[in-house]
């Protein structure tokens, strides 16, 4: 077996390097995959906090639709009542989705924030997405629980999570295979 080190980030974005005692060969991939993964979700997250609101948007529309929902349509980019894109709920239009994106580097989304999507939801739907790259505070979570719509509320880890589930923004690198021996190759019949 080897010895291997993890790192760790605590609260403060620290990293702590503490030692794995008798790592298997297994231990070193998943954790290096580890490793790896995060800091592509970082740079993700910090890539979609500078690019254009607009945008935005649209890549919010994009990972809906990757996710399985049906066709979007995007809002006009100003004049958009509140609204930034309506999706299909299902491919056949059944029911529709209204979507809210703020691309926000330090504020957190507020309460008012999420009044005002309730407010411009009050026509043909009572379903919508809020996603934000930052966070939401306890009373824009308070706000959308509590709303007689239903609100799905997105924050930028979340957001960086489906995006990478979902191969929105990212591209595969490379692709490797584990082989172990098949047992079941061995037996006599």
């Amino acid at each position: 077996m080897f010895d291997f080190y993890q790192t760790e980030v605590d609260k403060n974005n620290n990293f702590n390097i503490t030692p794995i005692v008798n790592a298997s060969p297994q231990d070193l991939i998943d954790e290096g995959f580890d490793q790896i993964e995060k800091e592509v979700k970082n740079e993700l997250l910090e890539r979609l906090k500078t690019i254009d609101p607009y945008y935005f948007e649209k890549v919010v529309l994009k990972l809906l639709k990757k996710m399985g929902y049906g066709e979007f349509k995007e809002t006009p980019k100003s004049g958009d009542g509140g609204i930034d894109g309506i999706i299909n709920e299902d491919k056949l239009g059944l029911d529709k989705i209204y979507i809210q994106a703020k691309r926000f580097n330090e504020n957190k989304v507020r309460e008012k924030d999420i009044r005002n999507f309730i407010g411009a939801m009050s026509g043909d739907t009572n379903k919508g997405v809020f996603v934000t790259t930052s966070l939401f505070d306890q009373g824009a979570i308070e706000k959308a629980k509590n709303a007689h719509h239903k609100i799905i509320l997105i924050d930028g880890n979340k957001l960086v999570d489906l995006m990478h589930e979902y191969n929105v923004g990212v591209q595969i690198k490379q692709v490797y295979e584990v082989k172990h021996l098949d047992e079941d190759f061995f037996i006599e019949q």
